[in-house]
């Protein structure tokens, strides 16, 4: 179970309707998070490093599609101020 960022075109993000998520933002900050579901998002400014429980690193920012499975425990780094699209599944 891992974090996954991959870029996806301005068409596909039209095409699935994630323009249309609600839009969540944070300023620059530390905090832990628990994912009790599975969330998609897609960042619109900011960057964020994120560390994971078992040792993993994942950096993404703006122009970047990320999933955060299902039971990832982390802690978030916000570097940049953030402002993402969002979708819990």
């Amino acid at each position: 179970m891992k974090i996954t960022v991959e870029k996806i075109k301005e068409d596909v993000l039209k095409k699935q309707g994630i323009l249309s998520w609600p839009i969540w933002q944070k300023e620059i900050s530390d905090f832990d998070w628990f994912y009790d579901t599975t969330e998609q998002f897609y960042v619109l400014e900011g960057e964020v490093e994120v560390d994971t429980v078992d040792g993993h690193k994942v950096r993404f920012g703006a122009g970047d599609f990320v999933t955060c499975p299902k039971g990832i425990q982390c802690t978030w780094h916000v570097k940049k101020p953030i402002r993402k699209h969002y979708n819990f599944k």
